[in-house]
């Protein structure tokens, strides 16, 4: 294997070209780098996957309205819904953040705006046959932002930090397999791990450093990426300035990038109305409409797999017959339809249906429409013929969300259970829910990468990620099997597995992929749609008028 993974990893890649960013809000993740958001693989995908993607990326390009020529220099505010958790890029844990990051640091690898993986940091790489040993070739002349040049050192020194060969505390999980990191010349690094994995070459994304900066990054972050670190104050923002030393040629445009932190969506839009914004990547349906005459309208497929999360270790919720019952009481045609316009894409598990080869639809599970009758038979049967109480938390700066709050509380009474909104600040969310697990029930997302299991390893019993205490012996089987099974078809077969079992044990109600919709002044051009939740500024340019 050599350089572009395999055959097996590239399928993968294609088959996720339609994916672009997160909607309807910020993402969170846990300390092991994998994302939830509050609105945080490989394959052998066949020729007709590939076609299919590549079809739906250049209808997402081809949205894009034609502009005049690009002029270098000039700035741009673009909103954000919440603050930063930390700068330090193995240590952030808000997919909120990480779209502002990408813009500052860079990996060994990078994914680009059609799903593939591009490189990076590295010039070339190659992968043994056994799969176990990656040995990555560094890019000439790569300078980091404070002017001194990337060496092998900086690439062991972040690795091992990440990993938790540095000092025994894994920050990024899935490089925990990585056993050693070793210099083999001054341009060449190879990496050990204790097992095969034809997911992790997508974890090399993880930010390269200066070697021993680690606990400076949190204050003063430094990259390689397109855009340097400026500023940043808490609640108001955070400034990054052009990278005139920045490998890629031409790149970035921007003089000036300041990520503004806007808590409400009115606010927002009246921002967006009077100038002192120019890109907002989290429209509504009813907001694009709103904005459609004076801004450009930008969509495509999110990342996002949008839930009724369900806290399994709490009465009720903690008895599967009543979490079948929420889940056949969801009309989620009509949450899209109110919502997105029509424009979301149902599911009923944790996985993206652009990851083709390892998706399965089972909508047809609990339906795309309520069933009153046998909602209310489950929860009879559960002891709750009276129906029950249910607080849905949700953060209330995500629009998106609060409206899909709105429209399933109504669907919930209808069945008899008692739902009603409790709205909390984004840290509130972020420490109660997702931290320590302190609520009920919550709206919210969470964020994929390119890898299958990124989405469903967090439903492992004893993930730290399993926010929801989602428990089943077979689950954490099937992921088992998913995670050690080299074989294309033997793995696919393993993930549909684990998404039935979520899915018929209702470890919470799936609704949908939201679309991820922008407001873009017209002025403006050059923006990407990713298969991560990103915001990539360097790409972004004024036109001549």
């Amino acid at each position: 294997m050599k350089k572009r993974i395999s055959v097996l990893l590239i399928m993968a890649l294609l088959t996720m070209a339609a994916l672009g960013g997160c909607a309807g809000g910020t993402d969170i993740s846990s300390g092991d780098n994998s994302s939830v958001e509050s609105q945080t693989g490989s394959t052998d995908g066949s020729s007709e996957d590939n076609a299919s993607a590549a079809s739906q990326a250049e209808s997402s390009e081809s949205s894009q309205p034609q502009a005049g020529s690009p002029v270098y220099g000039g700035s741009i505010v673009v909103g954000i819904q919440q603050d930063v958790d930390s700068l330090d890029p193995h240590k952030a844990t808000a997919a909120g953040t990480k779209e502002i990051l990408f813009n500052i640091f860079e990996g060994l690898v990078k994914p680009d705006e059609n799903g593939d993986l591009m490189n990076a940091l590295a010039s070339d790489y190659t992968i043994s046959e056994d799969g176990l040993v990656y040995t990555f070739t560094l890019r000439e002349g790569v300078k980091f932002h404070n002017g001194n040049t990337v060496t092998a050192q900086d690439v062991k020194y972040s690795l091992d930090r990440a990993s938790g060969l540095l000092d025994g505390t894994p920050l990024i999980s899935s490089l925990s397999v990585l056993t050693s990191v070793d210099i083999l010349d001054e341009k060449t690094v190879q990496v050990t791990v204790g097992s095969a994995n034809t997911e992790l070459i997508y974890s090399f994304v993880a930010a390269i450093i200066p070697a021993g900066s680690g606990e400076e990054e949190s204050g003063t972050p430094i990259g390689t990426g397109p855009f340097s670190f400026v500023s940043y104050k808490p609640q108001e923002g955070v400034v990054i300035a052009k990278n005139a030393d920045y490998w890629q040629e031409g790149l970035p445009y921007l003089d000036e990038v300041n990520f503004k932190i806007v808590n409400s969506p009115d606010t927002a839009l009246l921002e967006l109305k009077g100038g002192s914004i120019q890109i907002y990547p989290y429209l509504t349906d009813s907001q694009a409409n709103e904005l459609k005459d004076s801004f450009q309208i930008l969509s495509a497929p999110s990342d996002v797999v949008q839930a009724l999360f369900l806290n399994n270790a709490v009465e009720p919720l903690n008895d599967v017959r009543v979490r079948q019952a929420i889940c056949y009481a969801l009309d989620l045609d009509m949450v899209n339809e109110f919502v997105a316009g029509g424009g979301a894409t149902l599911v009923s598990s944790a996985m993206l249906p652009t990851l083709q080869t390892y998706y399965v639809d089972l909508t047809d599970t609990y339906g795309s429409g309520a069933n009153i009758q046998k909602a209310q038979e489950l929860m009879a049967d559960a002891g709750f013929p009276d129906g029950f109480d249910l607080e849905i938390t949700v953060p209330s700066n995500y629009e998106y969300h609060m409206q899909t709050a709105e429209v399933v509380a109504e669907q919930l009474k209808a069945a008899g259970i008692n739902a009603t909104i409790n709205p909390v600040e984004w840290s509130s969310w972020l420490s109660d829910c997702y931290t320590d697990r302190n609520y009920q029930s919550t709206i919210s997302g969470i964020t994929s990468d390119m890898t299958p299991g990124y989405l469903t390893n967090r439903f492992q019993t004893d993930s730290k990620k399993n926010f929801v205490n989602f428990a089943s012996d077979a689950y954490d089987e099937a992921y088992q099997n998913a995670a050690a099974a080299l074989d294309p078809a033997e793995k696919a077969e393993y993930y549909k597995q684990v998404q039935k079992i979520l899915c018929d044990e209702a470890g919470s109600a799936f609704i949908q992929v939201p679309p991820i919709t922008i407001a873009m002044d017209p002025k403006l051009a050059g923006y990407k749609f990713y298969p991560v939740y990103v915001q990539d500024m360097s790409t972004v340019y004024y036109t001549e008028q």
